[in-house]
C-alpha cells in the first residue's frame, strides 16, 4: 500500500492508528482540508476505511505536486531522476551549487518538473522542512546529505494509483469543509499553535495562519458538527487550542517530533486530538424516528 513521498513538519505518521481507532467504520467520503504529506489519508486507505476523497491544502504548489503524481507519474518520475542523477554525480562539495541552481527555477512550466523540483528540494533541503518567505519562495537552505534517497519509483507508483480516485483542491480549509456532508469524515490537521517562539512551523505559504486562523477553523468545526458531519481534529496542547475546543472531547497524545534541528527536541510532548463524533452521533440518534413494534 502506499505510503507518504514526502518528508513533512507535523507529519502524522505516528497519529494515524488513533484516528483511525476513532474515525467512523462507515465513511461516504473522506475530506481532508490540511494534507501536507498525506500520512493519515494513506494509513486510512490501507484500512479499507476510505474510497471517495476529497483532499486539499492552500499549499497551490504542493497540490500540484499531488495532481502531477495522480496523473502522470512517469513525466514525475523521469523529470525526478534527471535531478537526483546529477545531484548525486557532483562532489559532496559541488551539491549546494546545483541545489540552490534549483531552487531558484521558479518560472518552470511542466507540471512534471515542476513536481520533480519540489520533490527534489524535499528530499536534499535542511531537515527535509518546506518552508518559505513572505513572496512565497521557497527559503529552506541546502541540508548537505552524504547520500539522499532522491527518487523511489516504487513509492510514487504506489502513491499514483491511491490517489487515482481522489479530487484535489488548493483552497482554503473552509472552503473543503463546507462540501462535506453527514456520512462523510473530515480530518484537521492545521499549522499547529505554536508552544514558543522558536516551536513554529506555520509558512507553508505566503501567509502566516495566525490565531485568527485558528478561530476560523474553529468555526467552520462548529459547523461541521451542526450539520452533523463526523470530524477530528489535531493541535498543539496550547491552552488556547483547549480553550477554543472546550465543549469538545479532547485525548491528549504524546507524540515525538519528526523534524527539529535539535535533537532532544524531539521528545515527546502531548498533542490534542479533538473529536466531535460522540456529540455527531447522539444528535443523529435523537433525529432518527423510533422503529415502531408490532
Amino acid at each position: 500500500m502506499a505510503k507518504p513521498f514526502l518528508k513533512w513538519a507535523g507529519g502524522k505518521g505516528k497519529l494515524a492508528p488513533l484516528i483511525i481507532e476513532r474515525a467512523p467504520k462507515r465513511i461516504a467520503r473522506y475530506h481532508e482540508p490540511f494534507l501536507g504529506g498525506g500520512a493519515v489519508f494513506f494509513s486510512l486507505q490501507e484500512a479499507g476505511l476510505v474510497g471517495e476523497a476529497s483532499l486539499a491544502d492552500s499549499n497551490a504548489d504542493l497540490m500540484a505536486t499531488y495532481t502531477a503524481v495522480r496523473d502522470d507519474v512517469g513525466g514525475v518520475i523521469a523529470a525526478l531522476g534527471e535531478l537526483s542523477e546529477e545531484y548525486l554525480s557532483r562532489e559532496s562539495s559541488q551539491r549546494g551549487l546545483y541545489y540552490y541552481e534549483v531552487r531558484n527555477q521558479r518560472r518552470l512550466r511542466r507540471p512534471d518538473r515542476k513536481a520533480a523540483r519540489l520533490l527534489f528540494l524535499n528530499k536534499t533541503c535542511y531537515n527535509g522542512l518546506y518552508r518559505v518567505n513572505s513572496k512565497g519562495h521557497f527559503n529552506v537552505p541546502h541540508g548537505r546529505y552524504v547520500r539522499p534517497t532522491i527518487l523511489d519509483s516504487e513509492r510514487l507508483r504506489e502513491a499514483s494509483a491511491s490517489l487515482a480516485g481522489a479530487e484535489l483542491r488548493a483552497e482554503d480549509f473552509a472552503t473543503a469543509c463546507a462540501r462535506a456532508q453527514p456520512g462523510d469524515f473530515v480530518y484537521l490537521d492545521p499549522p499547529y499553535q505554536p508552544l514558543s517562539a522558536t516551536s513554529a512551523f506555520t509558512k507553508y505559504t505566503g501567509a502566516d495562519f495566525g490565531f485568527a486562523d485558528q478561530q476560523r477553523l474553529r468555526d467552520a468545526f462548529d459547523d461541521l458538527t451542526a450539520r452533523g458531519v463526523p470530524a477530528l481534529l489535531s493541535n498543539s496542547s496550547h491552552p488556547d487550542i483547549e480553550e477554543l475546543y472546550r465543549e469538545y472531547e479532547i485525548d491528549r497524545v504524546p507524540m515525538g517530533r519528526a523534524i527539529n534541528s535539535n535533537g532532544r527536541g524531539r521528545a515527546p510532548i502531548d498533542e490534542l486530538l479533538v473529536s466531535n463524533l460522540s456529540r455527531v452521533e447522539k444528535a443523529s440518534s435523537r433525529s432518527t424516528p423510533a422503529r415502531s413494534r408490532a
